[in-house]
């Protein structure tokens, strides 16, 4: 057990022939006594200091342990954040290539239709290009036939057109009877 100022205070020395001069060995005692007695509280001022650093110690541990458990959990998130973000990029990629070629196909499918329209039009109108030209032609060698030239040559009085048409309704009228 440690000495206390107590103990250096109650020590009794005992006395011999030519010994240390009492007064002084007192003396000296009263001084260890002081010096002890600072020392012990000096002791105890840093066993506080000591218990409320490590306190503190303690709480910045457990603040510290608490900090690193929210940063793994916050990794963790932004981890899990990030593999859905990549994962629904590569879905709305793969659905807009869909869409895409989707597009793309449907257009050409109707270019396709379009052209063999364009195709079929043509033929249409190269076929009623050659009728229609053979029409005109027809007509062209109508008007240019000799009959239309005969028609004009052919003189007919209008008093003789009467005539005949009466002799010809009179001989309809007596076969009729």
């Amino acid at each position: 057990m440690p000495l206390t100022p107590l103990d250096i205070h109650n020590k009794e020395f005992s006395k011999s022939f030519r010994g240390y001069d009492e007064d002084e060995v007192n003396e000296f005692l009263d001084q260890v006594i002081k010096d002890y007695e600072i020392i012990i509280r000096d002791k105890k001022d840093l066993e506080e200091r000591v218990k409320d650093l490590e306190e503190k110690l303690k709480h910045f541990s457990n603040i510290e342990e608490t900090l690193n458990k929210s940063i793994l959990v916050a990794q963790e998130a932004a981890e899990e954040v990030k593999s859905n973000a990549q994962k629904e990029a590569k879905l709305i990629i793969r659905e807009a290539e869909k869409n895409a070629d989707r597009i793309v196909n449907e257009a050409l499918s109707k270019a396709r239709k379009i052209a063999l329209e364009i195709e079929d039009l043509k033929k249409q109108s190269k076929v009623f290009r050659n009728r229609f030209k053979m029409l005109i032609e027809a007509q062209l060698e109508m008007v240019n036939s000799k009959d239309w030239d005969q028609l004009m040559e052919f003189d007919i009085d209008a008093t003789e057109l009467k005539s005949i048409a009466e002799e010809e309704e009179l001989h309809f009228s007596t076969q009729n009877n």
